[in-house]
């Protein structure tokens, strides 16, 4: 109800609030299609069509994203692998949360056994004459294909993103399948939620282009954060958003690309973002 009495964003104010128009939506959404093209604009159902957003680019998305594992996975504690990160002058619940790999890669490399005892003895080394030509069709003995019992079979998502006119934002979505391609319950989507989020900032609601429950990740700090981001990139040189000859600071086009970074922060393990410096 409060969507529908709030009134449409007509100026631009995105640096100054981190709200955006529709039509800024749209050129968002239009220039993370263009840089990422497993995204894609649908138009939802008709008796749903928002009047202030084209009719065939109502709300983007993007399927079938990878998660590999869940979000407990990425919380490690702090003597080296902690991923939560508070500014000074923020609040906790405005902390970051970023992801790395730097366990995994450790367990990668131990898992490297370099032992020289372990180097096939030179006996051992089978004579050239001894291994049968690939026309002995007698001698070649077929085995079963060991890579076909080991594709990984991953939970997979599909990812909405929306334009919410109250909070003039836009918002995302998620819905999840499990490694059998069945609907994930909503209880099983919130294990690849950051656990801070859940129920709190992440919620069960109806999506406004579609008759389907989504989890959605609520959009009542999207502006302030996206506001506090943007000031902090400056010119965007730094950040590889803007070239030194370029006119400096954060396009509004670029907006969706970053706010896909910051949104990493609340589901870490859904791998969605592809996009790349623009």
């Amino acid at each position: 109800m409060r969507e529908y009495l709030a009134p449409v964003l007509k100026n631009s104010k995105f640096k100054e609030t981190g709200c955006l128009t529709p039509e800024e939506f749209v050129a968002a959404g239009e220039f993370l299609v263009y840089k990422c093209p497993t995204w894609s604009w649908e138009a939802g159902l008709p008796e749903k069509r928002r009047d202030y957003l084209p009719k065939d680019k109502q709300f983007l998305v993007t399927r079938n994203v990878p998660c590999l594992r869940r979000a407990k996975q990425m919380e490690y504690s702090s003597d080296g692998d902690e991923t939560r990160q508070v500014d000074n002058d923020e609040k906790d619940e405005d902390g970051w949360m970023y992801t790395h790999s730097s366990r995994e890669i450790k367990q990668n490399l131990e898992a490297l056994n370099l032992d020289k005892d372990n180097q096939m003895a030179l006996e051992d080394i089978p004579d050239m004459d001894d291994i049968p030509d690939i026309e002995d069709e007698d001698q070649v003995v077929e085995e079963d294909d060991p890579v076909s019992d080991k594709i990984l079979q991953v939970r997979t998502y599909d990812v909405f993103i929306t334009y919410d006119k109250y909070y003039q934002t836009p918002r995302m979505w998620l819905f999840g399948y499990d490694e059998q391609r069945h609907p994930l319950p909503s209880g099983r989507v919130f294990e690849d939620v950051a656990q801070d989020y859940v129920k709190k900032t992440v919620t069960i609601d109806q999506h406004p282009h579609l008759n389907m429950n989504l989890a959605s990740i609520h959009p009542c700090k999207h502006a302030d954060v996206m506001k506090k981001i943007i000031e902090r990139m400056g010119d965007g040189v730094s950040a590889g958003f803007a070239e030194k000859d370029q006119e400096p600071g954060i396009r509004v086009d670029q907006y969706l690309i970053i706010f896909l970074k910051f949104m990493s922060s609340v589901v870490p393990t859904i791998d969605y973002d592809h996009t790349i410096s623009a």
